[in-house]
């Protein structure tokens, strides 16, 4: 009878443990959500004017940091719609800038 105990309540203590683990993985972000996050704070952070990696990105894989920079730093340049160059495809400069 106390072997029957004993092993219920093992059975018990492994159930909770294995339910409680569970719900803690389940409630950690995942890494898509992370970098997500990271992205924003480094939007944020680029409006702001301030430099290094921000506390939303320390989970973030470096290489994957790195890109997200790089992108950040492509999509903060200026957008203009004109080509300043003005040149055609023939290789003279046909009235463009430097031709008098």
């Amino acid at each position: 009878m106390r072997r029957k105990i004993a092993f219920a309540s093992a059975a018990a203590v492994a159930v909770a443990a294995g339910t409680t683990g569970l719900v803690i993985w389940l409630s950690q972000p995942s890494y898509d959500d992370v970098v997500n996050g990271c992205v924003a704070a480094l939007k944020e952070q680029a409006k702001a004017g301030n430099q290094g990696k921000p506390d939303a990105c320390k989970d973030v894989k470096e290489d994957d940091y790195t890109a997200l920079v790089v992108s950040n730093a492509i999509n903060g340049l200026p957008q203009t719609d004109k080509d300043l160059l003005d040149y055609y495809d023939d290789g003279d400069m046909n009235g463009s800038v430097g031709d008098g």
